[in-house]
């Protein structure tokens, strides 16, 4: 008896090594709780974040141990990428944006377009006047097609009332970057320098890759099995995030 309960134990301390290998290094699993970067990712969301994609820092290991200096096997993240972070203001909480500015670029607002480089950004209206959550209120919008100067393309909506017209411009320093929301006005984001701001390459966690769950929370939760047939979004299961 007291050999079966060892190895059990030696059974499932191989397991957990095994599982901080893979959340540290492969893959970690995220929960998308906020409506910021509809319609792209739905509150419910679960997704799988690559955590090799830009090399390694002490944010790709649980708690953030000070054991490593500077990012390691590190490989430069592309516009238009959707990463997760730690936000500067507490190196601890994770935020998932999309990578608009790198080191270098100068971002703006100017009369509801969006500028990089003093270039504006290429912006086709997919359809008006579509309602979209935004925290507990539904809000109005309207759906563009935005492509980045590298060719990368997604879609962006933009509040039909109340928009942010025009923002300060914003340099992104040396070894940071500038990330926003797809959810135009209901996104805490680089814009909020206070909060967020630029965002040090240190703080990258990886990058998101696939969504492998996805359960609209309004109509039930997952232990509710007996709603599954109206809260499961079975359409969105394995879903490669673009």
């Amino acid at each position: 008896m007291k050999k079966k309960i060892i190895e059990n134990i030696k059974t499932l301390f191989y397991a957990l090594i095994i599982a901080l290998i893979i959340r540290s290094f492969l893959f970690q699993p995220f929960y998308i709780p906020s409506s910021s970067m509809e319609p792209n990712l739905l509150i419910g969301d679960r997704l799988f974040v690559s955590k090799y994609t830009y090399g390694y820092s002490k944010h790709s290991l649980p708690f953030s141990p000070n054991i490593i200096d500077k990012r390691i096997l590190h490989k430069s993240p592309q516009r238009g990428d959707i990463i997760v972070f730690k936000t500067p203001a507490d190196n601890r909480t994770d935020y998932i944006k999309r990578l608009i500015g790198l080191p270098g670029d100068k971002i703006q607002i100017k009369n509801n377009d969006l500028y990089l480089n003093d270039n504006k950004i290429v912006k086709r209206k997919i359809s008006n006047s579509i309602d979209i959550n935004c925290g507990t209120e539904n809000i109005n919008v309207t759906f563009f097609e935005e492509t980045l100067p590298n060719g990368r393309s997604y879609t962006a909506v933009y509040r039909n009332d109340g928009s942010m017209l025009n923002s300060d411009l914003y340099i992104v320093p040396e070894n940071h970057y500038f990330f926003m929301g797809d959810n135009r006005d209901c996104s805490k984001d680089s814009r909020y320098l206070s909060s967020v701001g630029y965002v040090d390459f240190e703080n990258l966690v990886g990058e998101a890759k696939i969504i492998f769950f996805s359960n609209d929370i309004k109509k039930g939760t997952f232990i509710k099995f007996w709603k599954w047939s109206e809260s499961l979004r079975t359409e969105r299961f394995f879903r490669k995030i673009k």
